[in-house]
Order: structure tokens, then sequence, then C-alpha cells
């Protein structure tokens, strides 16, 4: 038998949620099965899968070893000595990196594995704020995500409250995320809305646009501000009204406008003079919009956090102050 004690870490999820995490090799049946068979437990009585874990809870596994003798790879987080963070905030809850570009944010189809969670769970396990063996299910997370090439901030739950939280937050759109970006051109008008149909192309990786919705497509809204010119070359401030892959790349280049260094919706022959390789995009400031009560994250409603130091920025238009 294995026993685990629900920790605050833990504790407001689903039974079969934790399971899922915590017996990763217990078939979903099998699971359910064993649920109804009394082989788990909680608190020593039957329980049903939707049941909601509290803070000192009992889970009582009567299970094989089959489902707990698979050798465990080691954590990513484990292998990194020096965590390579840019912190913008950081309480109890939650931390806002500073992602740079060039670094992924998650494992992707190259296995990279030098990610942004992994930095981060490095630097908490590290300075002691997060112990893996104090949690069997969770461990922190990020909320939201931004392209290898994209620069800025990254919102990182430390705790499975915060979340459930920012989730719930962020799909109802109470998080405001502003964006700096240089086109090529000057956007005319110099401030407006674009608002379309995206659609992605998953072979192909890059999206569409359509006036009219089309099948597989969603509503797509971006609105822009001119901020400052110089020569061929605009500033652009960015509001992600929806938060769609690449909506803003797409966006831009859709008013004639692409961005500086963006290959896939731009143009080489623009992007040459320049030697830029990676689109001029920055998630620079991050507000907290909260419409709905937000539990023990409500002390950050109306808080705005800002990365100041852009390298596309200073080196094309070195006069304009954040």
């Amino acid at each position: 038998m294995r026993e685990y004690y629900i920790t605050k870490n833990d504790s407001g999820q689903r039974l079969n949620k934790f399971l899922e995490k915590a017996v990763p090799l217990l078939p979903g049946g099998m699971m359910h099965k064993y649920l109804r068979l009394k082989r788990i437990k909680v608190n020593g009585k039957r329980t049903e899968s939707a049941y909601r874990l509290c803070e000192g809870d009992k889970v009582q596994l009567y299970l094989n070893d089959e489902y707990f003798d698979a050798p465990r790879e080691e954590e990513a987080f484990r292998r990194i000595q020096t965590p390579q963070l840019r912190i913008v905030y950081e309480d109890e809850n939650i931390l806002l990196a500073d992602k740079a570009p060039g670094m992924v944010v998650h494992t992707d189809e190259h296995g990279d594995a030098n990610t942004l969670i992994a930095h981060i769970q490095a630097y908490l396990y590290q300075s002691g704020a997060w112990d893996p063996d104090d949690a069997a299910s969770f461990a922190p997370a990020l909320c939201n995500r931004i392209d290898r090439n994209t620069g800025g901030i990254v919102i990182a739950a430390k705790t499975a409250e915060a979340l459930r939280i920012l989730n719930d937050k962020i799909k109802d759109r109470e998080l405001e995320k502003r964006y700096l970006c240089i086109v090529h051109g000057r956007p005319k008008p110099a401030e407006g809305l674009i608002e379309n149909y995206l659609r992605r192309d998953e072979k192909r990786k890059q999206v569409t646009l359509h006036k009219t919705r089309v099948p597989g497509a969603k509503t797509a809204r971006t609105r822009y501000h001119t901020l400052a010119t110089q020569g061929k070359l605009s500033l652009v401030e960015c509001e992600l009204l929806t938060g769609r892959t690449h909506q803003i790349r797409a966006h831009m280049a859709s008013i004639g406008c692409p961005l500086l260094g963006d290959g896939k919706y731009g143009t080489n022959e623009l992007n040459r003079p320049y030697g830029e390789t990676g689109q001029a995009l920055y998630a620079y400031r991050l507000t907290f919009r909260f419409a709905q009560d937000a539990g023990a994250l409500g002390y950050l409603n109306g808080k705005t956090f800002t990365v100041r130091d852009i390298p596309f920025v200073k080196k094309y238009f070195p006069a304009f102050g954040l």
C-alpha cells in the first residue's frame, strides 16, 4: 500500500487529476475500477473520482507494485546547476520571469530541455521555495507562453491554488498584456484595431487570416499604437485583446508592416539590411485587472509590471524611454 498526505499544494484538485499525476502508470480505466473496488480510498473510505481533495486528506492506494516500479527519469531542473533567470517580480504565489529571446518555455519537438520552466523550477528548488518531495502531484508551472524568438514576461505559478486562479483569469481575459515591436514602414492609420479570424496550419506552423469565419478559425483582435518612427522603421505598442498563435506577427503583416526580423510573415529582402533573424517582439508589460474575486491573488489586482531593458528598442530607438 502507498499513502499520500495531501498538502496545501495538492489540495483543491479532483482526485482523478491527482492520481493521473501521482501514479502516471495507472491507466484511467483501472483507476475507476479500483475506485469502485475500494482499492483507492481517501481517509479510509470509498470516494468518487470527482472528489476535491482537502489539505490533510490521506489517499491510500492498494495497488500492485508494477504501477510504481518504473524507473523515473531525472527531472530537467535537477541538471541545472546555475539557473539563468531575469526575475521581474516574485512573491509566495507567483514569479514573473523576463524570458530571453531564443529560449523555449517548454520542451519542444526538438527535445530542447534547456527551458524556461526548468530554470524556474531549478531556482525555486535551490532556494528552498519548492521541494518536489513535499507535493505528490504539483510542480511550479507556467500560466502563459510566448514563442521561442519572442522575449518578455512569462507568469509562473508557485502553488496549485495560484495556478488554478491564474488559468481562470487568463481564460476570462482579466490580464492585460502589452507588447512592443518594431515594424517595417509606418502603420496607417498610426493607431487602430485589427480584427479578423485566424486559423492555424499545424503542418506549416503558420497562421492565415480571414475576413469571415472559416472552419477552424478563431476571432483575433489586436489594438496597436505607433510610438515612434525612425527611417523605415516604426516602434509600435500592441495590446492583445485575444491571445492567438502568432497574432501580432500576422496582424501587423496584414496591414503592410511586418515585424523586423520576421522571416515567416515578412520577407528576407526587408530584413537583410538590418541583419535581424528573429522577430523584434517583446511582451513588455503585464497588468492584472480582475473583474471578479481573485481569492488568494486579490492583492495583485491593478498592479502593473514592466520590462524596460529591451535590446531592440535600445538599438533602433535609443532616444525612446519606457
